[in-house]
Parts: C-alpha cells; sequence; structure tokens
C-alpha cells in the first residue's frame, strides 16, 4: 500500500471541527431540574451527528483520492468557511439558526460531492466506479436536506435529517463499488487518530476550565487529578492498540473505522461532560450515574469492535476478556445502584475501569 502522509492543511480543518464539537457537548451541560432533559440529549445527537458527517466525508475524499494539489487546497480552504457558518449557527435554538445550519451543512457536502466528480479519469475503471457512485448518489441526500428549506415548524427537521440518514447510508448501499477501490487504512487511522488525540486535549481545557482549587474544597484537585488520569487511560489504550496491535496493510472499505468512531466520540463528549456536571453537584444522582456509566459502556464496546476487525490475528481479545470488562464495569454500576457514592468515587471506579482495559487490551 502506497504511503500516504496527513498534512498540515487536514490538521488545520480539523481544529475547526473540534471546536464545533465543542459546541455541541456544551449542550450536554444545560442541567434542569437536577437532570440534563431528553431534549437536550436529542439534540446533542442531532448536532454532533451532521458534525461528524461533515468531517468524516472530506476526510474520506482525501484519503482515497487526495493529492494536495492546489485546486484541492483551494477546495478544501473554500469549504472550511462553510464549516464555520456551520460552527456559528450551532445552538440549542433550532429555529433561530436554522437557516445558516442548513447552508454550512449544505455547502460542506455539496464541495465534497463536486471533488469525486474532478478526480473521475480515463483508464482507472475501479477509481471511476467509486468515485462516480459517490459524487452521483450523495447529491440524493443532498437534494433531500435542501428541500427543509421549504418546510414550516418541526417538519423541517424530519426533512432534513432523512436527508442526512439517507447520505450517512449511501457508502453502506455501495460497498460492492468502494469495496474495490479501498481505502489507505494506515493513513486513515491517523486520521482518526490525530482527530481522538485533539478531542482529549480540548477535553483537557475544558474540564480544567471548570475544576478551579478553593481553598477548603480539595476535592477540586482530586477531581483534576482523575480527570486527567481517566484520559490518559483513553490516550494509553487508544493509541497503544492503534500503533502496535493493528494491521495497517488491511484493505478494506474502511467503514467500520469511520461509523464505529461515531460512537467512540459521542461518549468521549459524554464523559467530559459528566466530570463537569460531578463536580458541580447540580445533577441527580441516579441520572448522573446511567449517564456516565452509559457513556462509557458505549467507549468499550465502540473502541472494542473497532480494533477487534483490524488488530493482528494472535492479538485479538478472547470472549474471556470482554466477559472480564462487563463484570467489572457492572459491578461498579450495581454497587453504587444500592449503595450511594460521592461524585469523586464514581469517578475514581471509571479511572480503575479505564486502566484495566488499557492494560489488558494492550
Amino acid at each position: 500500500m502506497v504511503e500516504k502522509k496527513v498534512t498540515w492543511l487536514e490538521l488545520f480543518c480539523d481544529l475547526l471541527y473540534v471546536a464545533a464539537i465543542s459546541k455541541a457537548t456544551h449542550v450536554l451541560l444545560r442541567v434542569n431540574e437536577g437532570e440534563v432533559l431528553f431534549v437536550n440529549l436529542l439534540k446533542f445527537n442531532l448536532i454532533f451527528i451532521p458534525v461528524w458527517w461533515a468531517w468524516v466525508g472530506q476526510t474520506m475524499f482525501v484519503n482515497r483520492f487526495g493529492k494536495d494539489k492546489f485546486h484541492q487546497r483551494f477546495l478544501i480552504i473554500f469549504q472550511m468557511v462553510f464549516v464555520l457558518i456551520l460552527i456559528s449557527s450551532l445552538s440549542v435554538d433550532f429555529d433561530r439558526y436554522y437557516i445558516p445550519f442548513l447552508v454550512g451543512f449544505i455547502g460542506v457536502r455539496v464541495l465534497t460531492a463536486f471533488q469525486y466528480f474532478l478526480v473521475i479519469r480515463k483508464g482507472k475503471r475501479e477509481q471511476n466506479k467509486a468515485a462516480y457512485y459517490l459524487a452521483t448518489r450523495f447529491w440524493i441526500g443532498i437534494f433531500i436536506s435542501s428541500c427543509s428549506i421549504f418546510c414550516s415548524s418541526w417538519f423541517k427537521y424530519v426533512v432534513l435529517y432523512i436527508g442526512i440518514i439517507v447520505d450517512i447510508f449511501i457508502p453502506l448501499f455501495g460497498r460492492k463499488h468502494l469495496v474495490k477501490h479501498p481505502v489507505n487504512t494506515s493513513h486513515l487511522l491517523e486520521r482518526f487518530g490525530l482527530l481522538t488525540l485533539i478531542l482529549l486535549g480540548e477535553s483537557i481545557i475544558s474540564i480544567l476550565s471548570v475544576l478551579h482549587p478553593q481553598i477548603g474544597r480539595w476535592n477540586a484537585i482530586g477531581y483534576s487529578v482523575l480527570s486527567f488520569s481517566l484520559i490518559i487511560s483513553f490516550w494509553w489504550q487508544y493509541f497503544d492498540n492503534l500503533e502496535k496491535k493493528i494491521d495497517k496493510a488491511i484493505k478494506t472499505t474502511g467503514q467500520m473505522i469511520l461509523y464505529g468512531h461515531l460512537f467512540i466520540y459521542i461518549s468521549l463528549s459524554m464523559i467530559a461532560a459528566s466530570i463537569q456536571l460531578l463536580f458541580n453537584e447540580e445533577i441527580s444522582y441516579y441520572f448522573i450515574l446511567n449517564f456516565i456509566f452509559g457513556a462509557a459502556l458505549i467507549y468499550f464496546l465502540s473502541t472494542t469492535l473497532v480494533f477487534h476487525k483490524y488488530r493482528y490475528e494472535d492479538q485479538k481479545l478472547k470472549i474471556f476478556h470482554l466477559s472480564l470488562f462487563l463484570s467489572i464495569i457492572l459491578s461498579f454500576y450495581i454497587f453504587d445502584i444500592f449503595i450511594p457514592v460521592s461524585g469523586i468515587i464514581i469517578l475514581l471506579q471509571i479511572n480503575v475501569f479505564f486502566v484495566i482495559y488499557a492494560k489488558v487490551s494492550t
């Protein structure tokens, strides 16, 4: 497989998307009567998924067809203008900012689809099939989502997200075309790994901005240490697997990587929000217990599935390992259900689980 390096422009573009994800995560910090309302949980996902898909679309194009030429650089920079419009429109008040949100998202997707048309070349049959399929089929989702501008009230959101869902499923429906022009696995893992690393860094910044040590409140220091320890555990587990356990020569469509990381990124955002909610002590005990353990379980299952497919055969986890991890996290959860503990103890338990997960899985 030809070696492909991540460009500085790709990394610069990632910073914009991380800012968008950070804004989406703040929706989870809106507490009402001790809980994050279901409507805010829904809005978080409705904001997060289009941002993730906009990033994935361009990432997958660059992985298969990117050449770092002038016209591709220009289109990526032009696309970043629409990303900025998208970021500026992210709010729990969807109705007020709906038009700029739609313009930003559609602009990103149109430019992505257009780039596929530009790479269709004579004599490259398999490349042309993959590029032509994506270039033409992505317009279906774009058209459906664009039609939402003619709808009113809540129905416009239904039309918008039907288009986004169709867009997301296009690569799955076209697997027979894409498998003949596989992704560059090494580059793709590096791209997702770098975004993960930036998100972990952003998590540290957002958490420490809340955890201010004060006289007589040493628990803030405890929260800071445990939060940092937890993020280090994520880093250890994720990047040791990425560097040491993964066969990067495997040729696939990369769909397990891109769809699996949706749940990895959602769970990281949920855990970052959970730490801040635990520290502020404004949240219902049983709500935050379900929220943080649910997020931990999502991260565990999604990373396990993503890495399992690409692990060397002799490095794959066995049923015994999965049973061990599930028994540990369920034991902590059941204990906390019947014997309420402080927020810092919950955070310590999550730390213990992820340290064990990192050590055993790497």
